[in-house]
């Protein structure tokens, strides 16, 4: 008989892997993902078997689910005063649902503060993470207690510890040693059964927790339509919905029941439980989402758009650091110097930094040189903690704005005759530049020399230095310059146009409008000569003019050689 015992144990581990196949039939184009799928989740059915008889304890789930969340929260930024605010709300609505849950475990609650992350998973022991972008594609706290719930279902239920427990198995390691698991392994979803049941048990505690069933249809719905969006835009990613996010949602719907049957399956409890129907709750961190669109509007340049999303935001929620950033680049984009510099003033309420405080002091000198110095120092005088180097460079910038030029000689007179510490060529080539605003091009040149020797590669001196030797028309200076200093991204569309109005002044204007054309396509402030007139020279301003009606004019008379 014992010859005959691994034959009777092998054939009924073949019939159970026949019958949870068929149990799991799914409509699904035939494909070898499918089949992967189904081979990996009958091998996980099949894993499952003995994990349930022996199970760790509670004290051992929650001691590994603790060391797990450490290690992946130490991987997390510093967070921002609204990204801990809805930390603290999802704990609020998470708290209420778990306190129905039968495992009493100590569950905390998590926020991913990443946009493009479209998921929530949850880890042994009590731990529950939500992604941003999860969070922006609802509009009520009953689809966010949907969600909740329903991971906390699979803590309850001890998918997340039986997860552990097939690693251990796969791995062969010891349990302490599972703290190093990665947390893929809890994103990537469980099997359909598992699923489908964290949705029913999920969807009770909230109905339980006085939420509406219609949260969890609602949030189904929501994934359907991301589903399909999906779908249709796999091979050619928008802009509404970048790579990062279709990879997320990529591995979601690989992972999960389709959102069809989730919805029918919570419509057939719907009606077999009687649960009343009932008016969802608004959500409370909505202002997020907003952000998010608001972000994405001013990364694609659509700067009015972005604007309106961000005031749209601080309606909801005044005084947000991330809004009123958001608003003030798209208003000072749009060469709305006056409300970009209340809003920065508002920003500098919140937080202090020296990119803020320049930021501040250029959409005061752009909206008025005149009285631009006299309203940063009252904001100054404000608090003593202000007044530093930095903003006594700033204040002699100003006043030389204004006509007063003996403070900024003094303090570039300063700057050389002593060793420069670490910040000095950066405080040389802010001086420099406010010279060069002023107009006094020579003296820009000087100064802009000294901080290019000094930091040879920084990008932003660089292409300051090479604005200021156009101004002395030592064009072949300023390309060689601009050769020196390469980079990419917001600063790159900077180099370009300086390449071409350097170009076009030395009579190159073939190769000077091929440059214009794209720093004007990446670039759209360009084109509001406001914005150019207040930050750059006539020169510049002339220049960017004359080349704008010269590309017209190719355009119409030349349309297949125009730029």
């Amino acid at each position: 008989m014992k010859r005959w015992t691994p034959f009777i144990g092998i054939l009924l581990l073949a019939l159970t892997a026949i019958v949870i196949a068929e149990r799991r039939k799914v409509d699904a184009q035939p494909s070898a993902s499918t089949l992967l799928y189904l081979v990996a989740d009958t091998e996980q059915e099949l894993t499952r078997m003995p994990v349930r008889f022996t199970r760790m304890s509670d004290n051992e789930e929650i001691a590994i689910g603790n060391e797990l969340a450490r290690n992946y929260s130490s991987a997390q930024s510093q967070r921002r005063p609204e990204e801990l605010e809805v930390e603290s709300y999802l704990t609020e609505v998470g708290m209420r649902l778990a306190s129905g849950a039968h495992r009493k475990l100590p569950y905390r609650f998590h926020f991913i503060p990443d946009q493009y992350f479209i998921n929530a998973f949850a880890l042994p022991g009590g731990h529950v993470y939500v992604g941003d972008g999860l969070l922006e594609l609802m509009d009520s706290e009953d689809e966010l207690a949907s969600v909740l719930g329903h991971e906390i279902e699979h803590i309850d239920h001890y998918h997340c510890a039986e997860r552990v427990q097939q690693e251990q198995a796969l791995r062969k390691i010891p349990l302490g040693g599972l703290v190093g698991l990665p947390i893929e392994i809890f994103e990537a979803g469980y099997s359909k059964d598992q699923e489908l049941e964290a949705d029913r048990e999920g969807t009770q505690l909230a109905v339980q927790s006085g939420y509406s069933a219609n949260g969890a249809i609602r949030m189904f719905e929501t994934f359907q339509r991301v589903y399909e969006e999906y779908q249709g835009r796999a091979r050619s990613p928008q802009d509404e919905l970048a790579q990062v996010a279709m990879q997320t949602l990529s591995g979601y719907f690989r992972s999960h029941p389709l959102p069809s049957e989730r919805i029918a399956q919570i419509r057939t409890l719907i009606a077999s439980r009687k649960w009343p129907p009932r008016p969802e709750h608004d959500l409370k961190v909505a202002y997020m989402a907003w952000n998010n669109k608001a972000g994405r509007a001013l990364y694609q340049s659509k700067y009015a758009e972005a604007e309106q999303l961000a005031k749209h935001s601080l309606q909801m929620r005044p005084g947000q650091q991330r809004a009123l950033e958001l608003l003030a680049r798209a208003q000072f984009a749009q060469a709305e110097f006056v409300e970009a510099a209340q809003s920065y003033r508002q920003l500098l309420d919140i937080q202090s930094s020296d990119g803020l405080i320049d930021s501040y002091a250029l959409a005061l000198a752009a909206s008025d040189r005149q009285s631009a110095s006299q309203a940063f120092r009252q904001w100054i005088d404000q608090s003593a903690q202000h007044r530093n180097t930095h903003t006594e460079m700033i204040e002699a910038g100003l006043d030389l704005l204004a006509g007063g030029p003996l403070r900024a000689r003094q303090l570039a007179s300063d700057l050389r005759s002593r060793t420069l510490t670490a910040e000095g060529p950066t405080l040389m080539a802010d001086l420099g530049w406010w010279f060069y605003m002023a107009g006094d091009y020579a003296f820009a040149v000087d100064l802009l020399s000294e901080a290019v020797q000094q930091r040879p590669g920084d990008v932003q001196i660089g292409t300051r230095y090479s604005w200021a030797l156009i101004e002395l028309r030592r064009y072949n200076d300023a390309l060689e310059n601009m050769n020196r200093v390469y980079t990419e991204g917001a600063a790159e569309h900077e180099r370009v146009m300086a390449r071409a109005v350097t170009l076009w002044n030395a009579q190159q204007q073939q190769e000077a409008l091929a440059k214009f054309s794209s720093a004007e396509a990446t670039q759209p402030e360009w084109k509001n000569r406001r914005w150019v007139s207040a930050l750059y020279s006539p020169t510049v301003v002339d220049s960017v003019d004359a080349m704008r009606k010269e590309s017209e004019r190719l355009r119409k008379t030349h349309p297949q050689t125009a730029p």
